[in-house]
């Protein structure tokens, strides 16, 4: 049979990996389970779970390890699926049948269920996966081995992204789902009786002031002499458990050399909470402009990234705001209360006593809990937390009622916004995505959208956010939701950058610049990256123009860069390059 490599670049949507039995490498990705398919067959145990992250030059390499034992007696169908962040690209995964890498091929979706049905009929080790929608990744291998170990490895890549100086990472490891046929049917078993390990390293020109992990406060962080950061977790022994579930507050630790956590017998550990981590860089840093670039040195074309942190005077705006906080208490919001009613009861006391807000929540319909805006005391912050803490969620998901009201509920002569926290998958009343991007082209109003649970419908939510000039965050159960929350309401409280545009432009030689591919971003907020990335030929410098206009005055920021001839150290800029052409 003939083996055909895995292609740099895994595309969703519309395409699949099929892969058929062979000696070979490469492919990957993400936190997974592996359930037999339709058989009504004991689920396989996760035995092993390994994870290793590296955070540098603007990109984020994760590497997931995972084995798991068929405890049956037959060889059996297995469907394992795994969760990939957004915009994350898949960049390797490696298969092993008795005991031989697999290697697979990104083929078009109905071939590659016909490759697969051709190859299982005919007896041979084959593989199948495709994009579940916006949700996960799902994989059909065919056979696993009686009483036998499945090990997979994967990668993704992805950009690394800071908002007002804070970085942050997620590891998702919560179902999180929307469908609830899909949750039945998994039931998954989340606990690890083997190995498990979680490392981070975070490398950066930026200083680092510190690293939190909300969820995982016992988690060991380091750092060493030459400023990398350094996260660790295991169940390596008792002592060190609760570094994997959520606990008491620890301190982070600063020594010359990172702390090593020596084995003394594995305790079973349940993954059922997302790793979020945070990072902040110290205040005072000078605006700047990086350039990651990566040339082979025999190849004619090169690829870089330009990340742009503006060091922009944009002004607080001091009279009082207005915020329409639009809450979703659907049935599939329902492992997301808490964390939802915690995040807005916090906001609300950070609002301050010049603002005013009302609440509209929906579900089926939907409704406000305000009636008009109300003003920011601590009465009426006492008040309305309670309510919204004692919100059940039940019904389905009107998620356009709950928005238009929002929207009608503005005040036009008062500077506003609305804070819509949802997972976003709409099944009652509207739902088709066109009129929802109808309802925002007819409002000038900021949107700013949480977006709930690993599952959410991001297609939706993300353009519907960047139509009014907002922007968008999905967030788990393990995020900081109340610095979620103010984040966004920050938005408000400066001007902003309008009318965004870059030029990358050569300066004389022989040096070209073309393929630029960079996020939608229209309106720069305080404290915002811009990241774009792009091909070149040749070598030279180039000016970089970042121009716009702040309360309607035209403002202009230049620098200039020098594009190497050769330049191996990041060939993940290609494929960040090859998944942004994708995204836009």
């Amino acid at each position: 049979m003939t083996v055909s490599k895995l292609k740099t670049t895994f595309l969703t949507g519309a395409a699949v990996l099929a892969i058929a039995c062979a000696a070979g490498p490469r492919p990957a990705d993400a936190a997974g389970l592996m359930t037999p398919a339709g058989s009504g067959l004991p689920k396989l145990a996760l035995q092993d779970h390994e994870v290793r992250v590296v955070i540098e030059d603007g990109y984020v390499i994760t590497t997931v390890e995972q084995r798991f034992a068929n405890p049956n007696a037959t060889d059996l169908e297995a469907v394992y699926s795994f969760p990939v962040p957004e915009k994350a690209a898949v960049s390797e995964f490696t298969y092993w049948i008795d005991g031989k890498p697999v290697t697979g091929e990104v083929v078009e979706k109905n071939r590659a269920r016909k490759i697969y049905t051709e190859e299982k009929q005919a007896g041979r080790e084959v593989a199948v996966t495709e994009q579940d929608d916006y949700k996960s990744f799902d994989m059909k291998v065919w056979p696993v081995r009686a009483n036998g170990d499945v090990r997979i490895r994967l990668s993704y890549i992805q950009p690394a992204r800071l908002e007002t100086g804070i970085g942050r990472f997620v590891y998702p490891l919560e179902e999180g789902t929307v469908d609830e046929q899909k949750l039945s049917f998994w039931t998954a078993n989340e606990q690890v009786v083997g190995n498990f390990s979680f490392d981070l390293a975070l490398k950066t020109d930026y200083p680092i002031e510190a690293l939190r992990l909300p969820a995982h406060p016992s988690a060991s962080i380091t750092q060493k002499p030459d400023g990398t950061w350094h996260v660790h977790m295991d169940n390596a022994s008792t002592a060190a458990t609760p570094a994997i579930e959520p606990n008491s507050q620890a301190p982070a630790i600063n020594d010359d050399e990172a702390t090593t956590v020596v084995a003394a017998g594995n305790t079973p550990v349940r993954l059922d909470t997302d790793v979020v981590v945070y990072w902040r860089q110290a205040p005072g840093q000078p605006a700047r402009v990086d350039m990651v670039p990566y040339k082979a040195g025999n190849a004619d074309r090169g690829s870089f990234a330009l990340t742009l942190t503006p060091g922009m005077d944009l002004q607080p705006i001091t009279e009082g705001r207005d915020w329409v906080f639009v809450l979703d208490r659907s049935g599939s919001m329902r492992s997301k209360v808490a964390t939802l009613a915690e995040g807005v009861g916090r906001a609300l006391g950070k609002l301050r006593p010049e603002d005013r807000f009302r609440i509209i929540i929906f579900n089926n319909s939907a409704s406000e809990l305000t009636h008009g805006f109300v003003p920011v005391n601590a009465r009426t912050i006492a008040q309305y937390t309670g309510a919204v803490q004692s919100l059940g969620a039940e019904g389905g998901t009107n998620l356009y009622a709950g928005l238009s009201m929002g929207m009608n509920a503005l005040d036009a002569d008062r500077t506003g916004a609305i804070m819509l926290v949802t997972d976003g998958v709409a099944n009652v009343g509207v739902t088709e995505n066109r009129k929802f991007f109808d309802l925002a082209k007819q409002k000038d109003v900021r949107l700013f959208t949480a977006i709930m649970g690993n599952s959410a419908n991001r297609p939706l939510l993300e353009p519907l956010t960047r139509l009014s000039n907002g922007t968008a965050l999905s967030i788990s159960n393990s995020d900081d939701v109340v610095g979620v929350l103010l984040n966004a309401t920050t938005k408000v409280t400066h001007e902003a950058l309008h009318g965004v545009k870059v030029e990358v432009k050569p300066l004389g030689g022989n040096l070209r610049i073309a393929d630029i591919a960079s996020d939608d971003i229209r309106t720069l907020y305080n404290g915002e990256q811009l990241v774009l990335f792009g091909h070149y030929w040749n070598t030279g410098a180039a000016e970089v123009t970042l121009t716009g206009k702040i309360s309607g005055k035209p403002v202009n920021y230049s620098t200039r860069f020098d594009f190497p001839d050769k330049a191996d150290r990041n060939p993940e800029v290609e494929r960040l390059w090859a998944y942004q052409t994708i995204e836009t």
